[in-house]
């Protein structure tokens, strides 16, 4: 049962995608604003990583073609996704938080 490779649209529009994605990351981390060395805000923190997830789904679903595989493979590869957003979550707020 052969799966075709994403087509040149979907490629282009997956890029697209990632572009505006990349975009809303550097707003949400205020690379694009005045950078006074603080902590990034709760929600810039939020935005910064939901666009990396979004991001990192799209390249596994349309780059890497994981959309054609079993759905045993996409759930792993989803939790080892939320589970990396999660120590990057945790160690931004122990470094935040920690008063030190």
């Amino acid at each position: 049962m052969p799966h075709s490779l994403p087509g040149e649209r979907r490629l282009l529009v997956t890029w697209a995608i990632l572009m505006v994605l990349t975009l809303l990351s550097l707003f949400g981390g205020q690379v694009l604003g005045e950078g006074r060395g603080e902590p990034l805000a709760w929600w810039s923190v939020a935005l910064v990583l939901v666009a990396t997830y979004y991001k990192a789904r799209q390249i596994l679903m349309i780059y890497l073609n994981l959309g054609a595989s079993t759905p045993v493979w996409k759930g792993t590869l989803r939790a080892f996704l939320l589970v990396t957003l999660g120590l990057i979550l945790g160690g931004y707020l122990l470094a935040a938080y920690s008063g030190g």
